[in-house]
This record gives C-alpha cells, sequence and structure tokens, in this order.
C-alpha cells in the first residue's frame, strides 16, 4: 500500500482526471477499501479542497471547480521538470511559444525562493532540426477540439487542406477536398508536427492526419465503440506508418511527392513510407532511400506522373536520372556524368 501522502496525491489526480467518480471504483484504483478512500477525502477537506459528496446507489466524489482551490505545490525534481517543459515548448508546433514564457513566468513568481533559484539557473535553449523544414503552427485550440473528440469518443468531421499548393489539380478535385467523417483515435505529436491516428469512415481504413492541414466542423458527430488500433500501441503503429520517411528511421535521404495514383495502389507497393489519400486517383507519398538517386527511382517505378514536393535534391536527382535515361534511350555513346550528392 502507497504511504499515505503519496496516496493522497494519487487520490486528487484522479478527481481531477473526471468528474464523477465511484467510491468503489476509487477504492481500486488506490487499492485500498472504501473507508480508507473516505479518510484520505476527510484529509483533502482539511487542507481546503473542495470535494463534493454525490449521492446514489454507488455514491462517490466529486471535486469541485472554482478559485477556491489551494496552490500547487512542487517538489525539486518537479520543478525542474515543469521549467524545461516550459521552455522547450518553442519546437511543439503547439503555437504556445508566449504562453508558455507567461506560464513560466507565473509559475516561477509563486515559487518559494529555493526552487526559484533551482529554475532560474536552468536556462535551456531549444533549437530545432536546422536540416529539416520549418514546422507548421497548429492553433491551440484545434489540438483541444481535437483532442476532446478523442477523449469524448465523437466522430468528428473536418476539412483537410491537400498538400498540392493552391491552384493545383488537387485542390480543384472535389474528392479530395470533400469534409472527412472519422473516428478519432489519438493525437499525437512527432518531429515538430501533430497528426491525427484516426479510422476514416469513407475510406474504411486507418489514416493519419496532419493537424496543421485540419479544420474541424461543429458539431461533432454521435458517439462510437473504439476500433482496436493495429498492434495495439499507438507508439508503434506511428513509428511503422513514418519509418524511414523522416530521416528518422535509418534513410540519409528522404522526400516527398505526389502520384497520379490511388492511395490503395501504392500502399500495396511501399513497405516504410508514408502514403496520404488525396482523391481517387491521387496520393502524397513520402519516402526514404539511401541516396536521392536511389529514392528518384523508388518513386519512378510507379507508372503515373509525378509532382516533386521536395526538397531539392529530389528534384535533381530526377533531372540527373532523366538524363542518364535519355542517353540510354538515344543509344549514344556513355558519357560521365556527376551524380547528385548522396546525402
Amino acid at each position: 500500500m502507497p504511504k499515505t501522502s503519496a496516496r493522497l496525491l494519487s487520490l486528487l489526480s484522479l478527481l481531477q482526471a473526471r468528474r464523477d467518480w465511484p467510491g468503489q471504483l476509487l477504492a481500486e484504483r488506490l487499492e485500498v477499501s472504501p473507508r480508507t478512500v473516505r479518510r484520505d477525502v476527510d484529509r483533502l477537506r482539511e487542507l481546503g479542497y473542495p470535494i463534493a459528496a454525490i449521492k446514489g446507489p454507488d455514491g462517490g466524489y466529486r471535486l469541485g471547480a472554482g478559485m477556491e482551490l489551494p496552490p500547487l505545490l512542487f517538489d525539486d525534481d518537479q520543478a525542474v521538470a515543469l521549467a524545461v517543459a516550459l521552455q522547450t515548448a518553442a519546437v511543439t508546433g503547439a503555437g504556445i511559444e508566449e504562453a508558455a514564457v507567461r506560464a513560466l513566468s507565473t509559475v516561477r513568481q509563486v515559487m518559494p525562493a529555493r526552487l526559484r533559484h533551482r529554475v532560474d539557473a536552468l536556462q535551456v535553449t531549444a533549437v530545432d532540426d536546422a536540416g529539416t523544414r520549418p514546422h507548421p503552427q497548429v492553433a491551440p485550440d484545434v489540438l483541444l477540439t481535437l483532442s476532446a473528440a478523442v477523449r469524448a469518443r465523437e466522430v468528428l468531421r473536418f476539412d483537410y487542406v491537400p498538400v498540392s499548393p493552391p491552384g493545383t489539380a488537387a485542390h480543384a478535385d472535389p474528392a479530395a477536398t470533400a469534409p472527412r467523417r472519422v473516428q478519432p483515435h489519438h493525437l499525437v505529436t512527432r518531429g515538430g508536427r501533430w497528426y491525427l491516428v484516426a479510422w476514416d469512415l469513407d475510406r474504411d481504413d486507418w489514416r493519419t492526419f496532419r493537424v496543421d492541414r485540419i479544420t474541424p466542423r461543429t458539431p461533432t458527430g454521435p458517439r462510437f465503440t473504439p476500433r482496436e488500433l493495429p498492434g495495439g500501441d499507438v507508439a508503434a503503429f506511428v513509428a511503422g506508418r513514418f519509418k524511414g520517411s523522416d530521416g528518422t528511421g535509418g534513410w540519409p535521404c528522404h522526400g516527398e511527392v505526389i502520384l497520379d495514383l490511388p492511395a490503395s495502389v501504392v500502399s500495396t507497393y511501399t513497405r516504410d513510407g508514408v502514403v496520404e489519400e488525396l482523391g481517387p486517383d491521387r496520393c502524397r507519398l513520402v519516402l526514404g532511400a539511401w541516396s536521392w538517386p536511389g529514392l528518384a527511382a523508388s518513386i519512378g517505378r510507379f507508372d503515373a506522373d509525378i509532382e516533386v514536393i521536395g526538397p531539392r535534391e529530389l528534384k535533381d536527382a530526377f533531372a540527373h536520372l532523366a538524363r542518364r535515361y535519355a542517353r540510354a534511350a538515344a543509344d549514344g555513346p556513355a558519357e560521365p556524368t556527376t551524380p547528385p550528392p548522396s546525402r
């Protein structure tokens, strides 16, 4: 059985996690008797926490809301963790940099001098990877809306911006710009970008959506029973979808293109890339390889028109292979060429 102080913190954390808690369920979660739960609730009330008793067959407790809650207390490790988290918020892509700075200043003012000195001594400069493209920012209210739908298990409707620039064929395709209907499963962050893992009701398959391209619609749809995510683990699922596609899976080169092929066809022959449907006959592919010419050749095996989104090295690799293939098709004498760098 945990010590009383640790158990009180656990009880308080549980009461903050949901509105109403049956007493028996609290006892099971804390691995104590209902009588012990009642005593711990009385102790929290003595400390100033407004905990109301709920009448009913099961009985229970509810943590009251308002400004009368006592100030939060942090030990040394928690203070350090909080300072690090707020100072590194600039690279989360959540658009909360200014709010994080203000939050750190507010928390610092109410800390004891001993903890305040420790936090002041911890100066962290969060530097994003200069070798990657700037991460798009996501509005905090969008994150809150998606997170609420995930938690409430409600069907989510949203507009999804195609990856192509405005004016291209993807934006003119009604299927690519039609509102999406999904059963949201998880909201995850990876490499400074936010993604929504969801079951696409219209595509009848799992999809991973870039949150910065999502504009939620209201109201949300009906509640649903969550499906089991392939593999059962969201971290493993997302890692599998992105393996080799962003430079973290061991590939030194990675690029992004749009193919004039259905996503179902491309995904059949793509083991470690990310395939995103843009319409009935168009999809976005993010893929990695050991060299830029190798990546271009791998993408070129698809018998379809290709639009290179980036980076520049991938465009140069396609041009290099085009010259080489043109000479081969002309049956002319082989001329030495200098391939683009492999990294």
